[in-house]
Parts: structure tokens; sequence; C-alpha cells
């Protein structure tokens, strides 16, 4: 048997079609076949050239899978202590961790020493079956593995391994958030997700702040008590608070005119959680002085642990009030990948889907040169 995947070459070159010999799990190896793959925003900007990625590679890290085999040595337990078998629809940690480097010790296994990233690494021999834009991906060692609750639908549970468990990861950071005001700055995939939490956790007043109309509708859906755009945040922000400013700031823009903004507004004791500034940016202008008389407290997220993604699937499947499956606009074959990253759709829609092709065309190459 054959696996496929599109490969990316580098920016402006189309994607290949490359296939190689189906490997066999070894060790603690899991073979999967992948099921779907959505295309997050840091996908975009690495096909676009707004941020680097080894080159040739398997793009997609928001993936679903099935069990196809297990390596002699893998666990059969899930990282939440479920039994996994063959056929088990599953998802895993966007980053594969050793567990025993300096910052897997200091409860950062995303920052592994010997990370594993899926969607992020070069081709190289046995590891080519590394992304979600292939039709199967080999799950190394150090890999959390969580099975899919049954009732959660592939549109709500695929970008649960980056989106929703990044989201995990900065509301933890945030802190407790009965009672609390908290603002959300960025109507994307994560800024809707985190507007839906926060309600879910008892904030009491969830403003969401982003220029289009439309996003600022569908974080209505989801919760936000008040929806603004850019030009009338302070005011909103004020009527909110009775001018005491914000308890929390969640920051999923990367936009430093946006984070600049949110600092003034939050109130004594608040917190402000960086997120989306995952790309270059300029330099940020920040008054020290007012950070230290208000007592704030400034937190940087990238990527997630293994307990945040475990929180997010618990979150999807306990909160069917929120129209998760909405968010993906449109499921698309892995054979048009060309033609869906350079569509309006893509740069519109919070999340493109991505299918294996059913009844594709067989893929024309065999090889590939490991050269960039």
């Amino acid at each position: 048997m054959r696996a496929t995947a599109a490969v990316f070459r580098g920016v402006g070159q189309p994607f290949d079609r490359v296939s190689w010999t189906l490997p066999e799990p070894a060790g603690r190896e899991v073979l999967v076949e992948v099921v779907a793959c959505t295309l997050c925003g840091s996908d975009l900007h690495s096909i676009h050239g707004r941020r680097s990625v080894p080159t040739p590679s398997v793009l997609g890290h928001e993936i679903l899978g099935r069990i196809v085999a297990f390596g002699q040595e893998a666990p059969r337990l899930d990282s939440a202590g479920k039994k996994l078998a063959e056929g088990d629809r599953v998802t895993w940690a966007v980053v594969a961790h050793c567990g025993d480097c300096f910052y897997c010790h200091r409860d950062l296994p995303q920052k592994c020493e010997r990370g594993f990233k899926y969607g992020h690494e070069p081709l190289r021999p046995g590891r080519e079956l590394s992304g979600g834009l292939a039709d199967h991906c080999l799950l190394v060692p150090g890999t959390a593995i969580f099975r899919v609750p049954d009732g959660l639908s592939d549109a709500a549970a695929c970008p649960a391994s980056c989106a929703t468990a990044t989201v995990a990861a900065a509301l933890e950071a945030a802190g407790p958030l009965d009672g609390r005001s908290v603002l959300v700055i960025g109507a994307g995939m994560l800024g809707v997700t985190a507007t839906a939490w926060s309600r879910v956790l008892g904030a009491g007043d969830v403003i969401t702040c982003d220029p289009s109309e439309e996003r600022l509708a569908l974080a209505a859906a989801f919760g936000a008590t008040r929806s603004t755009s850019p030009s009338r945040l302070v005011e909103t922000v004020t009527e909110s608070t009775g001018g005491r400013g914000m308890d929390i700031a969640l920051e999923f823009s990367g936009s430093p005119n946006a984070i600049e903004a949110a600092l003034p507004l939050l109130g004594t004791g608040g917190t402000l959680v960086l997120v989306g500034s995952v790309f270059p940016t300029r330099p940020l202008s920040v008054d020290p002085e007012r950070i230290v008389r208000r007592c704030i407290t400034i937190q940087g997220i990238h990527n997630y642990m293994p307990r945040h993604l475990q929180r997010a699937l618990e979150f999807l499947a306990r909160n069917p009030q929120y129209p998760f499956d909405s968010l993906v606009s449109s499921w698309q074959p892995l054979g048009e990948i060309d033609a869906i990253v350079g569509s309006d759709l893509a740069k519109q829609a919070l999340r493109v889907g991505v299918r294996p092709d059913v009844h594709g065309s067989p893929a024309v190459a065999s090889g590939l040169s490991m050269s960039g």
C-alpha cells in the first residue's frame, strides 16, 4: 500500500503530490489514517511567506485520524487513560515531547528540546508522514494521543489540537474567570472559542473586539455580552466597567496596535494574555510605570500542554449549545489544495477543512528530493 501527501516546497510553488510505501509502525509509533485536517492561520502564513517553515514539508497540524496499527511497544491507553484500539478516532498534541529534557521538567513540553512538531517538520527518511495534508500520519514516541468523544463531529473536533487547546492554555494563564470581566481581541477561531469558554467559566461580561461586523455577529452567537469595533473599544470598556478597566484581556490578533490599545484598558490587578503574536511585527511601545502601578500581569502563551488538549475535547463535548460545527466553512479534497489556499474562502473563513481524496487520481510522484 501507498501513502500520499501534498508536499510544500516553498512560497509561490505548487504543492507536490508525493507517495511512499505505507510504513509499518515500530516500537512506540502509531500509524493513523487521516480523517480530516483544518487549515490553521499559521499554515496560511507559512504558505504565503509571512512566517518561515522548513521545506520541503507536509503542513497541517489540526488533524483527526483513525488508528490503523500500533507499534509493538505503543501505548494502548490514551493520555487520559482511555483504551485505544484500531479504528478509534483520535487527535494528538501538536508537539511530541521526550519527557526528560530541561523544558519538559519545567512543565513546558511544547518547548521540548527534542520535540517533534506535526505539520512543521522537514521531510526526512522515515518521518515523511508528519502533517495533516496527507492520507496517513505516523505518530512518533512521546505523542500525547486522545480519543475523540463519539458524539463530537469532525468539524468541531478537528481544530481542537491547535485552536481549542491553545485557548485552554490561555484561559489557564488568565486565572479564575468567575465573575470577572474579559476582553477578547480578535474574533477569529481562537477568539470566538475563547468568548464561549469564558462564558462557560462564569465570566460576568465578555467584550469581543474585531474590525469585521460579520465576525462580531459570530462572537455574539458564541456568548459575547458586548461586541465592538476597535474604534469604539475604549467607550465600550468604560461603559461596561464604570471606568475601572477589564480584569482580563486575551489578545489573539497579534497586532501591536491592538496590544498597545489593550494595556490601558486593564484595571488594577488585571492580566493580559498574549497569544496571537506568532509572526514578525514591530516592537511594542509600552509604559512600564502603568504596568507597575496597576500591578498588571503579562503572560505569553505559545502552543499548549497535553492537559489542555484533553480539556479542549471535554469542553467541546460538554457544550453543544455553541455551533462549533459552523466554524469550518467548507470541506475540500486534498487534491485541490493549491486552489484552496489561493481562494478568497481561505482568506475569509475561520477554517477550511481538507479531507484525503477518496476518488482522487493517483499520485504522480514516487520519490522526493530531500533538498529544500
